[in-house]
């Protein structure tokens, strides 16, 4: 997985390239450790090509502290990515756009 970050004055922009599994989901939960300064985030999901229940995890913890210092925007989900979304619930818990 790759991963990459574009800070603009408090909003951070985390583009996600790969699967986002078991293997890869600790790297982006180490890439979220800074998201004090941040009031906007956006995941931008273009090239993300899987997400586990281990992402998942990863995403929901990222939208609980931004709910409480800002917003989180997921942008740029596939079909396939869009429908674990909505098998999990995570379609009324995220903000996708």
């Amino acid at each position: 997985m790759l991963i990459n970050k574009t800070a603009t004055g408090n909003e951070l922009t985390i583009a996600i390239e790969g699967r986002l599994d078991t293997t890869t989901a600790p790297q982006l939960e180490k890439e979220l450790e800074g998201l004090s300064s941040v009031k906007e985030l956006v995941i931008d999901m273009a090239k993300l090509v899987y997400v586990s229940s281990a992402g998942l995890r990863v995403l929901l913890k990222a939208q609980k502290i931004m709910n409480k210092q800002g917003k989180m925007t997921v942008k740029n989900v596939s079909n396939e990515i869009k429908e674990i979304f909505e098998v999990t619930g995570f379609n009324e818990l995220l903000n996708i756009e």
